[in-house]
């Protein structure tokens, strides 16, 4: 069966890139909708979350209507709505970008959970099986899905900064790996290249406090990482949003190797232009169970820095 959000969740930050004010809301949608961004500044413009709809851009996942509608930092609501099971809803924001929050999907995932998750059992869901690999490369980078019987996500990055390096992580994403193990990783960026972005009209609403910002081997937000690894948690919390686009869960494996935003779409393209790849099968109640946002529930226990724990029942 399909989910939506049971009731509004709302939301109010600041654009990572644009610095500008912005408030979004996660509203309830019928069965067979999808997930779809609604621009209230634009007269209630449409733009549907899906691979297609992806153009390019600097840095960030950004939606296209084709008709003047656009908004740009999609990936960590769309990896909150994947990761919490939400298969339909209505998006809104009054601006041309999501806002940043603590720069991870922790903020959207508790307010999902808190809105609550209602089961919409009058029709069925459908799920992409991976029937066989698929990769594209780009430089140095390639991202690979494969066959698997539910959502499998393998990340490694390598940077020459110390404080990064090499780091590989590989979780199967069902019963709740998500919130357990990736939602609360931030983004991340070089304290020089924050000063190159806002030279160049970008990052104007990135602080210490929105972004994991290294230097050398040096962490310089307050508090230091959450994880270790944060900085690969925080790469597969964006394939998680950037596979999302796909318009349905993935049942297959996903290898991501010096990867980023726009591979992940060239990697959707050449799934969709390849029908011999995929297939359409209908979730039954068995398959549901190892699906990313199986069984979340908030918990009475909050813990000190989001005001909430989440398990697994």
């Amino acid at each position: 069966m399909q989910t939506t959000i049971a009731q509004k969740a709302q939301f109010r930050g600041v654009g990572l890139h644009s610095g500008a004010a912005v408030r979004l809301a996660i509203l309830p949608a019928p069965v067979g909708h999808g997930i779809v961004f609604v621009r209230t500044d634009l007269g209630g413009m449409r733009i549907p979350a899906r691979w297609d709809h992806v153009t390019p851009s600097q840095l960030c996942t950004l939606l296209d209507n084709g008709q003047g509608a656009t908004v740009s930092t999609v990936e960590h609501v769309m990896a909150a709505l994947a990761g919490t099971g939400i298969n339909n809803a209505v998006v809104e924001v009054n601006g041309p970008e999501v806002p940043i929050l603590d720069g991870s999907a922790e903020p959207f995932v508790q307010g999902i959970v808190d809105a609550g998750i209602r089961h919409q059992p009058e029709a069925d869901l459908r799920a992409i099986r991976i029937l066989r690999p698929v990769e594209v490369h780009h430089g140095q980078g390639f991202a690979r899905l494969s066959p698997a019987d539910h959502l499998e996500i393998d990340f490694d990055i390598d940077f020459d900064d110390a404080a990064i390096g090499h780091q590989q992580k590989t979780l199967d994403m069902a019963n709740g790996s998500f919130v357990h193990e990736l939602m609360d990783s931030r983004t991340f960026c070089r304290q020089s290249d924050v000063l190159q972005m806002q030279q160049n009209g970008l990052a104007l609403g990135g602080t210490y406090l929105n972004a994991v910002v290294i230097d050398g081997d040096k962490v310089l937000s307050p508090g230091g990482l959450r994880h270790a690894d944060e900085a690969v948690r925080h790469k597969m919390l964006d394939a998680m949003g950037d596979l999302a686009l796909a318009g349905a869960p993935i049942l297959g494996r996903y290898t991501g190797h010096r990867a980023g935003h726009a591979m992940t779409n060239k990697l959707l393209r050449a799934l969709f232009a390849a029908p011999d790849a995929w297939e359409w099968v209908t979730v039954t109640p068995d398959m549901q169970q190892s699906l990313p946002g199986a069984g979340v529930v908030a918990e009475v226990a909050r813990s000190p820095r989001s005001a909430m724990q989440l398990a697994v029942a």
